[in-house]
């Protein structure tokens, strides 16, 4: 017989006609709880209106915590919360900027015409 080659020998049923005893071990996976933190700063940084994305970042924070304690519920309780608070500020940022640009697209004109007459007229500021 070659020195790699192992003899295997069959030992049969157990000896003891006893029920067979079995360990199940219960591994708790990681759930993945999305706490939305990147969005919440990038609504912080640009569309803080009403601080609306960095109350949005407090509570992404929050969920953050909660996730690294082990608190699943809390941790999406929070970041439910900030998603809600993520998706009206993108909602009335994007709004607002419309708004802003139109509202200067209608009234500078006006103003520079209005300026622009004064001066000619001799008024002037």
């Amino acid at each position: 017989m070659i020195k790699e080659q192992h003899e295997v020998t069959n030992l049969g049923y157990p000896q003891n006609p006893g029920p067979v005893m079995s360990t199940v071990v219960h591994v708790q996976t990681d759930t993945v709880v999305p706490d939305h933190i990147v969005w919440s700063l990038f609504n912080t940084l640009f569309f803080n209106y009403c601080c609306l994305g960095f109350v949005a970042f407090a509570f992404s924070v929050k969920s953050r915590d909660r996730k690294m304690v082990g608190d699943v519920i809390g941790a999406k309780s929070y970041a439910s919360t900030a998603k809600c608070l993520n998706i009206w500020a993108v909602v009335l940022g994007i709004f607002m900027t419309i708004g802003l640009i139109v509202l200067l697209a209608l009234v500078l004109p006006a103003n520079f015409r209005a300026v622009q007459q004064g001066m000619q007229n001799g008024r002037g500021f």
